[in-house]
């Protein structure tokens, strides 16, 4: 089995990339997307999306970061493909799956899915524009508005040169609605050569199982869901070592083990992100862990009126070690 940790533009970033590989589990991480419109993009702003150059193209955790690039022009993706190459990713992936709005009326991401002429284009010019060695992979949807074209979507960017497709088992009309519907990925991957990796609506080990038997992938994105439950890769490997073991809804990392992750997630917000930004991913990530932890909606509800860093601080500081002293009442509190 082989676990990709998401891209997912303003929520999961460098940073949560560093504190998810620092759990476990994750085989790869995909960086947030990189929009190209035309222009040479100078090297800040590769950087500025994906530090892990710096870092050998590895999270701190020794995790591969394969960088995205999103566009519609294929002189002007090979050109930033072959720019981008000279710094080191562990690779290159093409964005046609992001349902945003903007993006998809300046003709790029999920909006691309109606054009399969266009897709082979752009997955061949950026292929030929970088080292034999370096892969290029892409991400897709089903469709644009439903999934009658996603086979020859998926051929023209397997034809492009693309080594390997994610499969968003959604349409961008559908949005990041449930369900997802992972047993339309199936044909497709009996239709290609090479390998697919399923999408979409992972959140516990029991919906990556049946995900798995729906779709057929071996290989798993999971966006979202790892970042509600941190633990959730270490819970699938787990659960695909020991198929004959009962596996329990709660999540295997305990709110003891992530507040210390918590703390650091905050200590690089604090290093690495503008000011006015900071509060908020603190919260935005609470938001999203209240979903498996009955914890973190105590913390979310304590931290959410507070906007001073420093306060924050403190408070983090005396929750990290409240629950190291006394995890058991702290969850009993909660």
């Amino acid at each position: 089995m082989t676990l990709l940790l998401a891209p997912m533009e303003g929520l999961l970033d460098f940073v949560l990339r560093d504190v998810l590989t620092r759990v476990g589990g994750v085989d790869r991480c995909v960086g947030e997307f990189i929009r190209v419109s035309g222009s040479l993009l100078p090297d800040r702003v590769f950087f500025r999306y994906l530090p892990e150059l710096r870092n050998g193209g590895r999270t701190l955790a020794g995790v591969p970061v394969r960088a995205q690039l999103l566009g519609s022009d294929p002189a002007s993706m090979a050109d930033n493909a072959a720019r981008l190459a000279q710094l080191g990713p562990e690779g290159i992936d093409l964005n046609f799956g992001c349902p945003a709005r903007t993006v998809n009326r300046h003709g790029g991401g999920a909006s691309l899915l109606r054009e399969p002429e266009r897709i082979a284009a752009v997955v061949a010019a950026v292929r030929r524009a970088v080292p034999a060695h370096l892969p290029v992979s892409a991400k897709m949807r089903l469709g644009y508005d439903d999934a009658s074209q996603a086979l020859d979507c998926a051929l023209a960017m397997q034809d492009g040169g693309a080594c390997e497709i994610v499969v968003h088992a959604r349409t961008k009309a559908d949005g990041y609605r449930p369900p997802a519907y992972w047993e339309q990925i199936t044909p497709l991957r009996q239709a290609l050569r090479v390998p697919l990796v399923a999408n979409g609506e992972i959140w516990t080990v029991q919906d990556a199982q049946r995900c798995r038997a729906e779709s057929g992938c071996d290989a798993l994105m999971l966006g979202r869901g790892m970042v509600a439950d941190p633990g959730l890769a270490l819970a699938l490997r787990r659960a695909d070592e020991q198929p004959h073991e009962e596996h329990g809804a709660a999540p295997l990392l305990p709110w003891s083990a992530l507040a210390p992750h918590l703390a650091r997630f905050w200590q690089m917000v604090c290093e690495d992100l503008e000011p006015g930004q900071r509060a908020g991913r603190l919260k935005q990530w609470l938001n999203l862990l209240r979903r498996r932890y009955p914890q973190a909606q105590q913390a979310f509800d304590e931290v959410r009126v507070m906007t001073d860093q420093r306060a924050i601080t403190q408070w983090l500081a005396r929750r990290v070690a409240a629950t190291a002293a006394d995890p058991v009442p702290m969850a009993r509190a909660a």
